[in-house]
């Protein structure tokens, strides 16, 4: 009876975290709590004399993670069974889904089976909470730092619908929403706790003072932010085609001529900035003879009806090697090397040209995993027609320096959801931000209003307006205190216009960065020693 109760509270808490998860947006305060039913179930667990303690651990928490995560996410499905059809396209896609739904969940188990494995060899309850804290924060940091990353489910990330309680983030980034969760659940079980056995109710009022006061805070931030007034206008463009027909029923050049009209629809003749959206420009286009490519000249030859006029826009672009100059590079069966890239492109009414290469990858779809570790597969791979590296990337964040001298920080897809990652353009002189992406791969689901929301997020640790394009998904333009001022409608073929602010103070998020997951690293690694030293040496 009692193991059935434990899976209804573990389920409970999977629920509770869904509807607290984007884009239930007014819900995200029952992240304050909704970890509780869990620590009661671990509690429990811990407190009997069954034998397998450490499994039932394992098991209860995976269970939640794995529902949680599921549930949160379940749109990744649609994005891999739109491209595999039928029965069989339909497990493939399944299996394949399991990936994202579990990798994730499994660094948060463990997380937290490490915290129950320390508490074992000590009796100091402090010390126990302070190593779940820097166990999971630390498997959040690594699920956005290794070859398999994908941090979209980062507590702090929560927030994102409710950005008005998260200003502070321009301080601590995410991992300050994350420890300020896990502190809150933590307390919220110790009152409960409390309540339960002595009928007392100190640490509620303590809980109550952990959650309240930041959002006071945060609060008073939200309404006293004032931008400095330095305006640009900028011109997002959403041409809403189909990703799935991109490369088939509609021409380059239609689409080409689909996003100049769009362009032109809206543009003024002091617009500045015009951003289209990911792979805008799908025929693969020679980085080192862009000039004479007919693409880049019909792009060049709309941007002269404006004068001081900047085009960024995704392009799917080439470069040649004689020999294998980088990781990423392929073989060319016409002999030499060759990388292709998901990249970003500038263009200005000058022989002026700049590219960025998407860094954050897609493991698996877009990148081998640990392609150094796999590279002794490059000859099967090549048999195959691919690669042990799919995609070219780049190593550092990049910044478009216009003639006017404004930086931009250009973002493609998912790299969005990496603070650390847009810091480091800002660092570098951005002055504003420009998503590009193409978010029709997951459906009408929530997946693409998670990917907005959490773009809110980096104008809050970076003060910096975000534009978004996106080719299907939501485009639109988010201030620097998160606010979405304008966005397009879901499947619309539309260009938006705005008059942004610029940026150039540098927050202490900027200039510091996650440095509250890298201290939890070194605290999760000085627990992790200390539960290795128990076992093996002093047992």
């Amino acid at each position: 009876m009692k193991l059935k109760q434990n899976y209804l509270l573990a389920l409970l808490s999977a629920f509770t975290m869904w509807l607290a998860w984007p884009p239930h947006n007014w819900l995200a305060p029952l992240l304050f709590v909704g970890l509780v039913p869990l620590l009661i179930a671990l509690k429990q667990i811990t407190s009997s004399s069954d034998k397998k303690t450490g499994k039932k651990v394992f098991l209860i928490a995976g269970l939640t993670f794995l529902v949680w995560n599921t549930a949160s996410i379940y749109w990744v499905f649609n994005s891999i069974n739109a491209v595999n059809t039928g029965v069989v396209g339909t497990i493939i896609s399944l299996l394949v889904s399991l990936i994202p739904y579990g990798l994730g969940a499994l660094l948060m188990t463990f997380a937290f089976w490490l915290y129950y494995r320390l508490s074992t060899y000590t009796n100091k309850k402090w010390a126990g909470y302070a190593s779940l804290i820097a166990f999971y924060i630390s498997m959040e940091y690594l699920h956005q730092d290794w070859d398999l990353a994908f941090p979209w489910m980062t507590l702090g990330n929560g927030f994102a619908g409710m950005h008005q309680i998260v200003q502070w983030y321009e301080f601590t980034g995410v991992y300050g929403g994350s420890l300020w969760i896990l502190l809150s659940n933590i307390l919220a079980f110790e009152a409960y706790q409390q309540i339960k056995s002595q009928k007392q109710y100190k640490l509620t009022g303590i809980w109550a003072l952990l959650v309240l006061l930041p959002i006071g805070i945060s609060i008073y931030q939200y309404k006293n932010y004032e931008e400095k007034s330095v305006p640009v206008n900028v011109v997002t463009v959403q041409p809403n085609i189909d990703p799935y027909e991109k490369y088939g029923n509609t021409s380059a050049n239609e689409q080409l001529n689909i996003l100049i009209k769009l362009s032109d629809s809206v543009g003024q003749p002091n617009t500045e900035y015009f951003i289209w959206p990911e792979t805008a420009i799908p025929n693969y286009a020679d980085e080192d003879r862009i000039r004479s490519n007919a693409d880049f000249l019909q792009a060049q030859q709309f941007l002269s009806k404006y004068k001081n006029g900047t085009l960024i826009t995704g392009i799917e672009s080439v470069r040649f090697y004689n020999d294998k100059k980088t990781l990423s590079a392929k073989e060319n069966p016409n002999g030499g090397y060759y990388d292709n890239y998901n990249a970003a492109m500038q263009v200005e009414n000058s022989a002026s040209v700049a590219f960025y290469h998407k860094s954050k990858l897609v493991p698996g779809v877009e990148k081998m995993p640990f392609p150094k570790v796999f590279s002794f597969l490059a000859p099967v791979f090549a048999q195959l027609g691919g690669s042990v590296s799919g995609w070219g990337w780049q190593e550092e964040p990049g910044v478009f320096y216009a003639r006017s001298g404004i930086g931009v920080a250009p973002i493609i897809c998912y790299e969005s959801i990496w603070g650390d990652w847009v810091a480091g353009s800002v660092k570098q002189g951005a002055q504003f931000i420009a998503v590009i992406t193409n978010d029709g791969w997951w459906g009408n689901t929530s997946g693409k209003d998670q990917h907005l929301l959490y773009a809110k997020l980096r104008s809050i640790e970076t003060r910096r307006y975000v534009v978004r394009s996106a080719n299907t998904g939501i485009s639109g333009f988010i201030n620097q205190r998160g606010d979405v001022v304008q966005q397009s409608k879901w499947w619309t073929r539309t260009a938006l216009k705005a008059d942004i602010n610029l940026n150039d103070e540098i927050t202490f998020y900027v200039d510091y960065g996650d440095i509250i997951a890298k201290i939890s690293i070194v605290l999760g690694l000085i627990a992790a020693a200390f539960i290795l030293v128990k076992k093996w040496i002093l047992k």
